[in-house]
């Protein structure tokens, strides 16, 4: 998995940068630690509707959206999913 800059915000990262960090993200995960495409499509349908969603990470617990919705562990820290 890539290594995330813990000093960055996303707004210092081009969309072609920030794309390739949350698919490379991804691409390293397992398989078996997947979730169907389109329970990740549900999951962040419901993300994209939240307020706590801010420039593609979550406000509660800081994660990439994208990511955790992506993984069998990923929850939302307000159980809307």
């Amino acid at each position: 998995m890539p290594k995330f800059c813990t000093r960055c915000l996303l707004k210092d990262f081009s969309r072609e940068q920030y794309e390739k960090i949350i698919v490379e993200g991804i691409q390293a995960l397992p398989p078996e630690e997947l979730v169907s495409d389109e329970t990740t499509s549900k999951r962040l349908g419901i993300c994209k509707e939240c307020e706590k969603i801010n420039q593609g990470t979550c406000l509660a617990c800081g994660c990439y959206v994208e990511i955790r919705a992506a993984t069998r562990k990923g929850k939302c820290p307000y159980g809307k999913w």
